[in-house]
């Protein structure tokens, strides 16, 4: 599935790689893990080795934490405006150099240039976002009702963070999180993913360019996740953790936060999905799906997992979609032209491949796709499968891959009931040109957030977060800084 690289190209590549730090970022510095060990980072669409960085370990994370205790109060205090210029111009930053960016991203997840770029730009507006919520952060003056005090509410940083991101978005879920805690006066601690670090890592010398001081923001890479962070988790200096990833692995992190009673936000895992009404427009319901379904070549929590379309156009939305998802080209996601890159690692590719297995020898009809390709890369086909029966697994596990399930429904009753059959409650998608069921929809689907005719909800301004075992706590809009703050009331004694 990939093409030799042209001379330029692999100049291009090596540049970019040599351009980003390999250390850890601890204190302002950047320097190799305590132990001298190294991890391996791989290009998933070839599956070889790109560089290797910093694989820290537990005393690393811990003078990391060090570092953020000891920068906490003097961030504090620093002026909001001189916190929201700074992040004002790691946007600049990060918009001026979205090309690079773009490549390296491409180089490290697998996702095509033209959707690392688009990442860049999402992942830059959270701190356009928060340059501008620094300065906005509220409180206010009230008069007791016995008249005989006056209460005073203000809002101050929560504390020390611990940052957890995932692998499939690798720049945006960084900004994500940094954003609003620089905006609030928070110290950070950010463990990226194993399989992604380059991007954090290039993110964090941009902040440090951009004025951050020393200890405000520190970088641990690290293969061994738990071992490196639990000693965080379990210190009582650190006051928040935020995690975005499964919800398997939320689910013990929120035990562990249970014991110093952290602040917790969680963005955990979704089923999306993703319904169509017979009165829908089919030619903007289709355009959705693919929005919906194939951003990062279906690797993300917000990607519609189950497709429920109402019978009498379910074939007709099923053969569109199939046709617009076998015409997709894979490949290496640096080659023009490419529009679907690899999965992230052969572990995910096996368990795609499985539940479309699945689905296939319990009656599930395959419009188009349905296998891996042979060759480098850990790469899956674009796959349409048509009536779906209700006991396959692809309807109740995440896929995270390029697969639409598609099941019809009768009514709009069974449809909501299809849509809420599920543990978690992330996002939901809804096509129909009827104002009272989209509203009846919207309002009666289970989830933090509903896609009206629109098959992409993320916005920086927007509170992003989902119910159920999707998680809590909401990232982005007005609602993502209020995440890192703690509300003080003063009362003051009224002696006139």
């Amino acid at each position: 599935m990939t093409a030799p690289s042209s001379d330029k190209q692999a100049a291009d590549e090596q540049r970019v790689l040599d351009s980003v730090p390999n250390g850890l970022l601890i204190d302002g510095r950047w320097r190799p893990a305590a132990s001298g060990r190294t991890v391996r980072v791989e290009d998933p669409a070839t599956g070889e080795s790109l560089i290797e960085v910093a694989d820290g370990a537990a005393a690393d994370a811990l003078d990391a934490l060090d570092a953020a205790h000891r920068a906490q109060p003097g961030w504090a205090a620093t002026p909001p405006r001189e916190r929201g210029e700074i992040l004002r111009r790691a946007f600049e930053a990060l918009t001026a150099n979205a090309g690079d960016l773009a490549l390296l991203m491409t180089l490290e997840m697998g996702k095509p240039v033209a959707e690392s770029r688009a990442e860049i730009t999402y992942a830059a507006e959270f701190f356009r976002w928060y340059s501008e919520e620094a300065v906005r952060i509220a409180g206010d003056y009230r008069v007791a009702p016995a008249g005989g005090s006056r209460l005073l509410v203000t809002r101050q940083p929560v504390g020390p963070c611990l940052f957890i991101t995932p692998w499939n978005f690798p720049m945006a879920m960084g900004t994500r999180k940094i954003g609003p805690a620089v905006a609030a006066g928070c110290t950070m601690v950010l463990k990226p993913a194993t399989l992604t670090p380059l991007s954090s890592l290039a993110l964090a010398q941009i902040l440090i360019d951009a004025g951050l001081p020393d200890g405000v923001l520190n970088v641990v890479t690290t293969s061994a996740a738990g071992g490196t962070t639990g000693p965080l988790i379990a210190d009582p200096r650190l006051r928040k953790l935020s995690f975005t990833g499964s919800t398997e692995v939320g689910k013990r992190l929120i035990g562990a936060a249970a014991e110093q009673v952290l602040r917790v936000s969680m963005e955990l895992g979704g089923n999306a999905p993703f319904l169509v009404f017979a009165d829908a427009d089919l030619d903007q319901a289709v355009e959705g799906a693919m929005l919906a379904k194939m951003r990062n070549g279906g690797e993300a929590c917000t990607s519609a997992n189950r497709f429920y379309v109402q019978r009498q156009v379910a074939d007709d939305f099923a053969n569109r979609l199939a046709q617009r998802m076998g015409s997709l080209r894979m490949g290496r996601g640096t080659e023009e032209g490419v529009t679907v890159g690899p999965l992230i690692d052969d572990d995910q590719r096996a368990k795609v491949a499985h539940l479309v297995d699945d689905a296939k020898a319990k009656g599930a009809r395959v419009l188009c796709g349905g296998g891996a390709p042979s060759g480098p890369g850990y790469f899956f086909e674009p796959t349409v499968l048509s009536e779906v029966p209700d006991d396959a697994e692809l309807l109740r596990e995440e896929i995270f891959g390029p697969v639409a399930p598609i099941v019809a429904f009768d009514t709009e009753e069974n449809a909501v009931d299809a849509a809420n059959a599920t543990e978690y409650g992330l996002v939901a998608y809804a096509y129909t040109t009827d104002l009272d069921r989209a509203v009846r929809v919207a309002e009666g689907i289970k989830a933090g957030m509903v896609g009206l005719n629109q098959g992409v909800v993320s916005n920086p301004a927007a509170p992003f977060g989902g119910v159920k075992q999707s998680g809590f706590g909401r990232e982005g809009g007005r609602e993502g800084i209020e995440e890192y703050l703690d509300v003080k009331y003063i009362a003051i004694k009224a002696g006139f």
